[in-house]
């Protein structure tokens, strides 16, 4: 009996394809949708698994579960109904990121220099010797730039790092007078503490928006001129506005920059660093009158700076004086320029074990009212004497005034050595 036409078509359509496959001799059945989906869940479970905590693991199991009873909704409900990983919160990653702007430049303050000047001799002795060999030529040929005014650069001092970085401690800048713009000053910073963080990020960065605060107004941060010599690490002091301590630069950014430029100098040094200690308020000026007799022959005012916090952010290991120790940090310090403190802050991943990393401890930079100054070529020494002692009263105002409201007692007095 013939079958129905329709039939016929049917099976003959499959005979068809059943003859094309098998002459094909590879036919392979096509995975489904669901299939595609469980899959591609298996893969995304097995990434998971290296990331995220066990606690999470299982409402993704419960999700994947899900998955395979055909309800692939599931999945996408429970990733959402997962709170944010620790460890890719914003808050965490900012975390990480203050941690190494601040240890980028501790590592540069300490060992940049070196590790460059090392390099440059390395490559010297190898076949690329032609670029130590330029190198060498331009910083010959750029030798005085430091002395000159520096080669300041806008960009390097507004980079997003030193945001981090002055939110590591965190830092802040404290206005309580305007400066004209009209005249030259002379900023005498205090303390110093081991290695000048308050400095270095109001003065040589834009971080705390000096230029916001005192429109008008060039900071430039005074520093060890042997830093200067340095390859690399000079140019990268030079683009924050970083100058050497020397007579020729001071003179130079006073006398032939024009108006509104502030040096920053660090009136304690080397000395003052051998005595800081967290607790500790005094600072080494009774008889650091240099930068007075400069800033009567310039002309330029005299305005005291006091950094609350900055002796706060390291321990440092003491030596009797008198002892060998002691005397061999006073003689390294005299023939180096700097002194070799032994000190430890906190580690880089704990704060409770040992390291390089200063200590998360608010530092305060107060800009006390500035001295009027009158230029005077050749100043007397009683005339020196009169402005250093002006220095030290406002000096000493300037800490009366503002140590209750950022930690001290009423009691805490400032020793001057």
């Amino acid at each position: 009996m013939p079958l129905p036409e329709g039939v016929k078509c049917k099976r003959g359509g499959r005979a068809l394809r059943s003859q094309s496959a098998s002459e094909r001799g590879d036919a392979v059945e096509r995975p489904n949708l669901r299939q595609q989906v469980v899959c591609t869940v298996r893969v995304f479970i097995l990434i998971l698994t290296a990331a995220v905590p066990c606690m999470k693991m299982k409402t993704i199991l419960a999700a994947y579960s899900g998955v395979l009873r055909g309800t692939g909704s599931s999945i996408l409900s429970s990733l959402k109904d997962l709170p944010s990983t620790s460890w890719l919160s914003r808050s965490t990653i900012e975390k990480h990121l203050r941690v190494m702007s601040v240890f980028q430049w501790v590592l540069s303050f300490l060992a940049l220099g070196a590790a460059c000047t090392l390099l440059l001799v390395y490559i010297f002795c190898t076949d690329c010797w032609i670029i130590a060999a330029m190198y060498i030529a331009w910083l010959i040929f750029d030798w005085n730039t430091p002395k000159e005014g520096g080669r300041r650069s806008s960009w390097v001092r507004n980079w997003a790092v030193w945001t981090y970085f002055r939110d590591y401690f965190p830092i802040r800048l404290i206005k309580t007078h305007d400066l004209l713009p009209s005249r030259n000053y002379i900023f005498g910073y205090h303390p110093h503490g081991i290695l000048c963080f308050g400095a270095f990020c109001n003065f040589g960065t834009e971080a705390t928006d000096f230029s916001k605060k005192f429109p008008g107004i060039r900071p430039s941060l005074a520093t060890l001129a042997g830093n200067f010599r340095m390859p690399v690490l000079r140019d990268y002091l030079m683009s924050g506005g970083i100058c050497p301590v020397n007579r020729n630069s001071i003179d130079y950014l006073l006398s032939r920059s024009g108006s509104g430029n502030a040096v920053v100098i660090v009136v304690g040094g080397a000395a003052e660093s051998l005595e800081c200690a967290p607790g500790v308020n005094s600072v080494t000026l009774k008889n650091r009158k240099g930068f007075v007799k400069v800033a009567l022959q310039q002309g330029a005012d005299l305005v005291p700076v006091y950094s609350f916090g900055e002796n706060e952010v390291y321990q440092q290991l003491f030596f009797k004086e008198g002892s060998w120790w002691r005397f061999a940090q006073r003689k390294l310090q005299k023939f180096l320029g700097f002194a070799p403190c032994i000190f430890h802050g906190c580690g880089l991943f704990s704060s409770e074990s040992w390291g390089l990393m200063p200590y998360c401890k608010p530092i305060t930079t107060v800009v006390g009212e500035p001295i009027t100054v009158p230029k005077t070529e050749d100043p007397s020494q009683d005339v020196v004497d009169m402005y250093h002692a002006m220095y030290i009263m406002s000096l000493k105002n300037l800490f009366d005034k503002n140590k209750t409201r950022f930690g001290l007692k009423e009691s805490d007095t400032l020793l001057i050595q």
